[in-house]
């Protein structure tokens, strides 16, 4: 007899628990194993776990038919410091199409205290057309006259319309922070998101992820009646941020940019010192194992050898080549320099993931000659822009938070900048974490 999904699922935990991930990959159906290796799993798992120390205990698994054939098994994992979700995709015969590590889910998104639910109306939209169209959300303040658009594009994975991280949803808060001063915005889940398959696609680029969708979310607030045609913006984070200026050129109606923690630094590279950070975080030969096999991943991928033929398993996250030889070939901060439109440039102190160092300093050095460039630093946020003391982590984000409303009322108040003075939202004390 053939074992259960959860069977099947709750065995994979096991042997991730144990180290075992060549025998993980053993169960990995082929289109899954043509992307995923056991080193990249290892890798994952290690920079996943690392800081929150060792697993105490597996929840009850939930289970969810998502197609014929392939039933999706998320199992809560309970480590020292935190936790993570564990989700499959598992066929009748216990092989795997599908694996990913996901934030804990048992805490429920609170709307922000900056945003009243009576400020707005919300409605459903498609974004796109034919198979690839993905559904989002439009959010419109009440308020009569034309209005501000903005489209939302979140950072890098599989992320929904609201860029939601455990108990956390930073493009939810922005959109209805947003909303309640006057600022339309729309919203949608990544073509990896409700088509994953995409993403194992040999040609698949970081264009395929972000362009069509963002050019046909700009072009929809275009039409809306209620929206201002000439005053549509873009917002994205982290690397919705560094696809942004590559989206602008594609679609020069777009009014303006706002980068927040967008990445400069090329990511396999910062991919390895991400690593290295977490390993001081919560020492360990699995995390030191996972911050080798970063850099030899990234080896690759500056290799001159690199072209359309090497394995997707042999590259970081498992993209296949022609993703990273478009990202090697796509400097952001270039881009935005031949972007003639204002931006505001956004950055958490905090942030381990997009730092000060390694990539603000890049954009600085960029855009230093454009005097419609605004760069501003909130020195208690990290990289969700979530307030704190102290280093970052990995943990911080399994708590309920905010974005901060400083940064909230600072976007407002550029992408409208006749409404007047809005700071009068703003606590004083967080009025002052903002520094230019």
């Amino acid at each position: 007899m053939e074992p259960s999904p959860v069977q099947s699922a709750t065995r994979v935990v096991g042997l991730a628990r144990s180290g075992r991930f060549t025998e993980i990959e053993e169960l990995f159906a082929p289109r899954l194993r043509a992307v995923v290796s056991a080193e990249t799993l290892r890798t994952a798992w290690a920079t996943e776990t690392g800081a929150k120390g060792s697993i105490s205990e597996l929840g009850q698994p939930t289970t969810e038919q998502r197609e014929p054939g392939l039933v999706r098994v998320s199992i809560p994992v309970t480590c020292e410091h935190g936790g993570l979700t564990v989700v499959m995709s598992v066929d009748e015969t216990g092989m795997l199409h599908g694996l990913r590590l996901a934030p804990p889910s048992t805490i429920s998104w609170t709307p922000p205290p900056y945003a009243t639910r009576s400020g707005f109306t919300e409605q459903e939209v498609t974004v796109g057309t034919g198979p690839l169209a993905v559904p989002g959300t439009l959010t419109l303040p009440r308020r009569r006259g034309p209005r501000p658009g903005v489209v939302l594009l979140s950072g890098g994975g599989p992320f929904d319309r609201d860029e939601t991280s455990g108990p956390n949803k930073p493009l939810k808060d922005l959109a209805w922070g947003l909303a309640n001063q006057g600022v339309a915005v729309l919203r949608f889940d990544k073509v990896t998101h409700t088509h994953p398959d995409v993403a194992s696609a040999p040609d698949f680029t970081m264009s395929d992820e972000y362009v069509p969708h963002t050019v046909a979310a700009i072009h929809l607030l275009h039409r809306h009646p209620a929206v201002d045609a000439t005053r549509v913006f873009l917002l994205g984070h982290s690397m919705g941020g560094k696809v942004a200026p590559r989206v602008a050129a594609a679609e020069p109606s777009v009014a303006g940019l706002v980068i927040l923690a967008g990445d400069a630094q090329p990511m396999h590279h910062a991919a390895i010192r991400v690593t290295r950070y977490l390993s001081t975080v919560n020492p360990g030969p699995d995390i030191e194992a996972a911050v080798a096999i970063a850099a030899d991943q990234a080896a690759r991928v500056d290799s001159p050898e690199l072209s359309a033929a090497t394995r997707a398993e042999d590259l970081p996250f498992g993209f296949p080549a022609p993703y990273w030889l478009d990202m090697r070939g796509y400097d952001p901060v270039s881009a935005a320099a031949g972007v003639d439109k204002p931006m505001l440039i956004l950055q958490g102190g905090r942030d381990y993931q997009v730092t000060v160092d390694d990539d603000l300093a890049r954009w600085r050095r960029g855009l230093a000659h454009r005097p419609d460039v605004t760069i501003r630093i909130y020195d208690a946020d990290d990289h969700l822009f979530f307030p704190g003391e102290g280093p970052s982590t990995p943990t911080d984000y399994d708590a309920p938070q905010h974005v901060d409303p400083a940064v909230v009322t600072d976007i407002a108040q550029w992408l409208a900048p006749n409404r007047g003075n809005l700071t009068r939202f703003l606590p004083t004390a967080t009025a002052r974490r903002r520094r230019s």
